[in-house]
């Protein structure tokens, strides 16, 4: 099986108005991973997610899926975008429909599923998401939290293989931050790869397996999370500082209260690793 789920090769594209989308960009993902694409406004991040489900067509490159050219033909789109779910970070530009159910269903239906198929995979997508009673509430009614759940209910009801979703956390407080990201963990452990785009290199570290830069619509480099540390020029040059727990990991290995080996991804490993450390002073200070 090929490793490689979906690859950009060198794609290009402005926009009518001359803007610039990509230049000559590459990027890889692989199959069942967790991934960040990060960068400052204007990067190309949306317009790279608009590629990779085909919404935009390369004006040079090549788009790949599975091993094989995105076909842009009316069936090789529907099939490229019932593997390839994109939920935009304004969830009002992707629910059109009075009820939930009934917007969790447009896609499955477009498929030419029978009814009762349909219902099932509304039931299941509503369920992975925590959103299973909510299926005859008007899609008004909801939080904006519960529209982005009820977003990626209706790229789930697709049965996609690659998840893509564009500033996720944008606009929700940390409870409901948190209560996404128990669902995104669920649905990986399925098997499903992840793609984020994010502005946080904390949170990038923190959660992504792999972190890819982007800058002036192209991807600068790609970087495995867990070595962040020995990138800090990488991170430097598309305008990113090193996450603050390697920061502060670097500080206190060097008072000699951590070992400089540790590699803490957040604050509670960073915990664990100073209880770790025999006669650390302020090991019980922390706790």
């Amino acid at each position: 099986m090929n490793d490689c789920l979906l690859e950009l090769q060198q794609v290009s594209y402005r926009y009518p108005d001359g803007s610039l989308g990509l230049n000559d960009c590459s990027l890889a993902i692989r199959r069942g991973s967790r991934n960040v694409l990060i960068g400052a406004n204007g990067a190309g991040k949306t317009t790279l997610f608009q590629h990779a489900n085909g919404l935009l067509r390369p004006q040079t490159g090549i788009v790949r899926y599975a091993g094989g050219a995105v076909d842009y033909g009316r069936a090789g789109l529907r099939q490229l975008r019932s593997r390839v779910g994109l939920v935009f970070q304004n969830p009002d530009r992707q629910l059109f429909s009075a009820s939930v159910a009934e917007d969790v269903s447009f896609g499955p239906l477009n498929l030419g599923l029978d009814t009762a198929s349909v219902r099932r995979r509304v039931a299941d997508a509503l369920q992975a998401v925590g959103m299973g009673e909510f299926g005859g509430r008007p899609v008004h009614n909801l939080s904006f939290g519960q529209k982005k759940r009820v977003c990626i209910a209706g790229v789930l009801a697709m049965q996609p293989e690659l998840l893509i979703l564009d500033e996720p956390m944008a606009g929700l407080d940390h409870t409901m931050q948190q209560e996404l990201l128990a669902v995104l963990d669920k649905l990986h452990g399925r098997g499903i790869t992840l793609l984020l785009a994010t502005h946080d290199i904390d949170f990038a570290y923190r959660w992504a397996e792999r972190i890819h830069l982007m800058a002036a619509g192209r991807c600068t480099a790609t970087l495995a999370a867990g070595e962040l540390g020995s990138h800090g020029a990488e991170l430097a040059a598309v305008g990113l500082p090193l996450p603050e727990i390697i920061t502060l990991q670097r500080a206190l290995a060097g008072h000699g209260l951590l070992s400089a080996g540790a590699r803490p991804r957040c604050a509670a490993d960073l915990l664990a690793a100073l209880n770790q450390t025999k006669e650390s002073p302020c090991q019980f200070a922390l706790i």
